[in-house]
C-alpha cells in the first residue's frame, strides 16, 4: 500500500475538454427532443435533478468525450506510481462512475446526484470529510473551484483562472496545467468557407438582368444575413453531431467534437449569430426576413431529424440551396422565374447526391455513415438519382428556353441551347468527381474553388449574356 494522497480530477473542463451536463442536452435534443425539453423546463432550478433527468434521457458514450491530454497524462503518471487517482464533479453520478471505469481510475468518485449538486463548497466538503484537510491534491479549471483548491495540499490549476493567484499569495503550492481554448477555433466552428454559398442569392439578379446598386446593395445586406444563419445553424448541427462526429474519420477534429471549443461558447456564439441575422433581416423587407425565418426551421429540422432519413435528406439539401435563391429574390425585390426555381432545384438534387456520394467513397466500412441513413450499398442508387437529376435540369432549362419569359430575355434562343453543353459537363464532371470521392464534402463549396469547373461556369454565364443580348449592350456592339 502506499501513504501517497490522493490526487483529486474535476472531470467537466479539467480531465475532460467538455461539460457532460451540455453533452447529455444536446445528446437529448439530438433524439429525444421533447423529452429533453420537457426535462429542462421541469428541472431548471434544480441543477442536480436536471443533470440526472438528462443522463437517463440518452446515455452518453463516456469513451469518446474529449481529454485534455496534459491531464490525462498526470493521471496516468500517478497510477503507474500507485496512487489513487479520484474524480470528483459536479456532474451526475452514473456519468462520473461510467468514466471512470473507462479510464481505469478509482472506484471511489464524488459526484452529484439527486439529492446534492457537488459543486463548490459542497465539493470541497465532501472531500474533505473523506481524506481530512490538506489531504489530498485537487486539479480544477475555474472560480468555483477555489473553493475546493483552499481545502487542499497542492493546486493544480487547468487553464487560466485568475481568482487562482491568490492562493499563492497565501502560501499555497500552485502547479499550472495547460488549458482553455482559442478563438480561431471557434471562427472555424462558424465555417466562414461555406459562406461562399450564399452567392447563390445574386442569382435572381443576373437572372433579371437588373445591374444595379440599388438591387446589389441589398442583396449582399442579404448575404451578411444568411452567412450569419448559416453559421448558427452549423453550430447547432455540430452540438447535435457530437458523437457520430466523434465517429467519423475527420469530422472527429471538428472544434466541439474534438472538445477544442467549450459547448457552452457555441451555445452563446449561436444566439448571437442568430439575433444578427435575424436584425439584418427585419432591416430589409418582411418578405427577407420570412425566407430566412423559413432557412432557419427548415435547417433545425434536418439537423435535429430529416438529416437522417434517406432520400428525404437530399431533398432538404436542395430546398435549403432553392432557398437561398428566393432569399435573393427577396433582398433585392427582383421578380424570379418559376422555371428557374424549377430549374435549380434538379440540380441540387444531384449535388445532394454528390455529397452522400462523396461520404460513401471515402468511407472507411460498409457500415451505414454515422448520424445517416446510407451505406456503400446505397452508391448506385444514389448515382441513378444524380443522373436522373442532370436530365431534368437540361430538359426544364430548355423548356424555358423556348418559353415566352425565356425569349423576351434571351432573343437568341439557340446561343441559349449552346450553353447546355458546357452545362452538361459540369454536372457529369461533378457527379463522377463525388463517384470517385474526388472532391470536398460540400460540392457548392468544392465548385467555387475548382478551377476547371469554374472555367466551365463563366462559358455557361457569358453564352448566357451572349444570348441575352448584354454583351452588345454593354461594348456598344451591333
Amino acid at each position: 500500500m502506499t501513504d501517497l494522497k490522493p490526487l483529486v480530477l474535476d472531470v467537466d473542463g479539467t480531465f475532460l475538454k467538455t461539460d457532460m451536463l451540455f453533452e447529455s442536452f444536446w445528446a437529448g435534443l439530438g433524439r429525444r427532443p421533447i423529452a429533453t425539453i420537457r426535462a429542462v423546463l421541469r428541472h431548471f432550478r434544480a441543477a442536480q435533478e436536471l443533470k440526472a433527468a438528462l443522463a437517463e434521457i440518452v446515455p452518453l458514450r463516456t469513451d469518446l468525450l474529449p481529454v485534455n491530454p496534459a491531464v490525462a497524462e498526470l493521471a496516468l503518471e500517478n497510477r503507474m506510481a500507485g496512487r489513487e487517482v479520484v474524480l470528483a464533479s459536479a456532474s451526475d453520478v452514473s456519468l462520473v462512475a461510467r468514466l471512470a471505469s473507462d479510464y481505469g481510475l478509482s472506484d471511489t468518485i464524488f459526484a452529484s446526484d439527486r439529492s446534492v449538486n457537488l459543486k463548490g463548497a459542497a465539493k470541497a466538503e465532501a472531500l474533505v470529510d473523506a481524506y481530512g484537510e490538506a489531504g489530498f491534491d485537487y486539479a480544477g479549471n475555474e472560480v468555483t473551484d477555489m473553493a475546493v483548491w483552499k481545502h487542499a495540499d497542492n493546486a493544480l490549476v487547468v487553464g487560466y483562472v485568475p481568482s487562482a493567484r491568490t492562493l499563492v499569495a497565501q502560501g499555497q503550492n500552485v502547479v499550472e496545467l495547460p488549458g482553455g481554448w482559442a478563438w480561431r477555433d471557434l471562427v472555424k466552428a462558424m465555417r466562414p468557407h461555406q459562406w461562399v454559398k450564399n452567392v447563390l442569392l445574386i442569382l435572381p439578379m443576373i437572372a433579371s438582368h437588373r445591374f444595379d446598386m440599388a438591387t446589389l446593395v441589398p442583396i449582399l445586406l442579404g448575404i451578411l444575413s444568411f452567412s450569419a444563419a448559416a453559421s448558427s445553424i452549423y453550430i447547432v448541427n455540430d452540438l447535435l453531431d457530437l458523437e457520430a462526429d466523434r465517429l467519423h474519420q475527420t469530422k472527429c477534429r471538428r472544434p466541439f467534437a474534438s472538445g477544442a471549443v467549450p459547448i457552452s461558447a457555441g451555445m452563446i456564439t449561436f444566439a448571437l449569430l442568430m439575433l444578427l441575422s435575424i436584425g439584418i433581416a427585419a432591416a430589409l423587407n418582411l418578405a427577407f426576413l420570412g425566407v430566412v425565418a423559413l432557412y432557419m426551421v427548415l435547417s433545425l429540422a434536418y439537423s435535429l431529424r430529416l438529416k437522417r432519413m434517406r432520400w428525404v435528406d437530399i431533398s432538404t439539401l436542395a430546398a435549403l440551396y432553392t432557398i437561398r435563391v428566393v432569399a435573393g429574390a427577396a433582398a433585392g425585390q427582383v421578380d424570379v422565374s418559376i422555371y428557374m426555381l424549377i430549374f435549380i432545384f434538379p440540380i441540387f438534387i444531384t449535388l445532394g447526391c454528390v455529397k452522400r456520394l462523396t461520404e460513401l467513397t471515402l468511407a472507411t466500412s460498409d457500415e451505414r455513415l454515422p448520424g445517416r441513413g446510407y451505406s456503400r450499398a446505397d452508391r448506385g442508387d444514389l448515382l441513378n438519382v444524380a443522373g436522373l437529376g442532370t436530365v431534368g435540369a437540361l430538359v426544364i432549362f430548355f423548356l424555358y428556353s423556348i418559353s415566352p419569359q425565356g425569349q423576351e430575355l434571351y432573343p437568341t434562343t439557340w446561343i441559349l441551347w449552346l450553353a447546355m453543353a458546357p452545362m452538361a459537363l459540369w454536372l457529369w464532371r461533378m457527379v463522377m468527381l463525388g463517384w470517385y470521392g474526388q472532391q470536398d464534402h460540400d460540392p457548392i463549396v468544392f465548385a467555387l474553388r475548382d478551377k476547371f469547373g469554374i472555367g466551365l461556369l463563366m462559358v455557361i454565364l457569358s453564352l448566357m449574356f451572349w444570348a441575352a443580348g448584354l454583351w452588345s449592350q454593354w461594348f456598344g456592339q451591333n
